[in-house]
């Protein structure tokens, strides 16, 4: 990462922090504080893979997984995006706007931001997202506020898609030209003997993934992160929300986590 504080920081806030308000308060102090003393300009992408959970089960609908992502039947997308672009945004956003910010709820779709397509009908009404139009959100930005887009995004034809949230936040930096940290329960990729791996390659993960030392839904973020490197040019950093006194460090542009590197 860069001691640019100019470039825009999407952060990718994923995990358990989604449903401890106490963890999310801590964040959200953090980037009060910082945003007190630097000109910064951050965005937050999220998911909520645990509230659609909760929901799939208070309704009796499976929730089946294929290579880490959620199948969304299209029958079921309104129901998965008011959880995600309803209940954990403006859960987000009350509680960023109880920290003291001065928070606005968004969508992929806002703005024109990302351009979404079907990833693989096997899997449903679940997006691709590509980089969009970053105007709107730009304005905003230049507004003072905190943006917090949900990884749900609309077609050319007005489909709600439900898209990962890692490679939502790929998208919406890529709109941006934003340094990238996807932060989550996981400190970042750790080796055999649980030591922090500090940087990675394609070629180093690959080998990692092949030894099973990387495994299930790390694999889907792993893979995000090297796309994200690759398509941003520029290191992308897999880091956790469990010490805030370190976020600080990594909102000035400091390594805290994983590092992803370029090919």
């Amino acid at each position: 990462m860069t001691d640019n504080n100019q470039t825009p920081l999407v952060i990718k806030l994923g995990g358990a922090a989604l449903s401890c308000s106490e963890t999310l308060s801590k964040v959200f102090g953090a980037i009060a504080e910082y945003q007190a003393q630097a000109q910064r300009r951050i965005v937050i992408v999220h998911g909520g893979g645990y509230l659609v959970d909760d929901l799939m089960t208070q309704l009796q609908l499976p929730t089946v997984k294929k290579d880490g992502l959620r199948v969304t039947p299209y029958d079921q997308i309104g129901v998965i995006a008011g959880a995600l672009a309803g209940t954990a945004n403006k859960m987000l956003q009350g509680q960023a706007i109880k920290d003291g910010l001065n928070a606005v709820g968004l969508s992929l779709a806002d703005g024109g931001l990302c351009q979404v397509t079907e990833l693989d009908p096997e899997l449903g009404a679940v997006g691709k997202a590509t980089p969009g139009k970053s105007d709107v959100l730009q304005a905003i930005l230049s507004a003072g506020a905190l943006p917090i887009i949900s990884s749900i995004g609309l077609t050319d034809d007005g489909q709600m898609m439900n898209v990962n949230a890692d490679q939502a936040a790929v998208a919406v930096a890529g709109a941006l030209d934003a340094e990238l940290v996807l932060l989550s329960d996981v400190s970042g990729v750790l080796d055999g003997k649980g030591h922090l791996i500090k940087s990675l390659n394609q070629s180093q993960a690959e080998a990692l993934i092949k030894g099973h030392v990387i495994t299930d839904g790390m694999i889907v973020k792993v893979n995000a992160a090297l796309e994200a490197a690759n398509d941003l040019g520029r290191p992308i950093e897999v880091a956790t929300w469990r010490y805030p006194e370190k976020l600080a460090e990594l909102f000035a542009g400091q390594s805290i986590g994983t590092q992803f590197l370029p090919q």
